[in-house]
């Protein structure tokens, strides 16, 4: 999925996105390891896309964070 995509989504839905991706990470690993995967890059995107999930919400949470800051000081 393009990171714009990912941009574009709620924290609830890149929860589930996050979710998803963890759990796809287990079974490519799980293949990885008992030599069933073909397509080794699968995995590392697989993670690569985790990563860009996890940094949009921790992103997401700052920003959050920052604003019920500047609200609380108003």
């Amino acid at each position: 999925m393009e990171l714009s995509d990912l941009r574009q989504m709620s924290a609830a839905d890149l929860r589930v996105k996050e979710h998803e991706a963890r759990e796809e990470i287990f079974r490519l690993k799980l293949k990885l390891r008992t030599n069933q995967l073909d397509n080794h890059a699968t995995y590392r995107r697989a993670r690569r896309e985790l990563a860009q999930i996890v940094t949009l919400l921790s992103e997401q949470a700052r920003a959050s964070g920052a604003a019920d800051k500047r609200a609380g000081n108003a």
